[in-house]
């Protein structure tokens, strides 16, 4: 498995960017993890609802708005990603500063064009 993601935001409702991506990265080989609202599954991913300390996240990928994103600020940082994305209408500037000082990249893009263009 390559680039270990973790999906924030993460939604059971089928219909959902997030519980797509998350589809859409494991048919692509990637491991993924969860984390949302509600516990349960989307296909084989435990969608987990406590702020876990996993291990090697290479990419966190967001789909909170910027108000939401806030109470995981630290939580992000300390899982120390190689990146962050932020997909469409998640753009947070006060939180692109705080990783950018923790040496974190913060990426303004689609996981799923990211996936479908073989750019992830």
């Amino acid at each position: 498995m390559k680039k270990r993601t973790l999906v924030l935001g993460a939604s059971l409702n089928p219909t959902r960017y997030s519980n797509i991506a998350i589809k859409r990265l494991i048919s692509n080989g990637v491991e993924t993890l969860a984390l949302g609202a509600r516990e349960g599954r989307v296909g084989d991913v435990v969608v987990e609802t406590e702020k876990k300390l996993f291990s090697e996240i290479d990419t966190v990928t967001l789909y909170l708005n910027p108000e939401r994103q806030k109470e995981y600020y630290d939580y992000i940082v300390s899982l120390q990603p190689r990146r962050v994305i932020f997909n469409p209408g998640t753009e947070n500037v006060e939180f692109i500063e705080v990783l950018k000082n923790n040496g974190i990249e913060a990426e303004i893009a689609c996981t799923l064009v990211l996936l479908s263009t073989k750019q992830y």
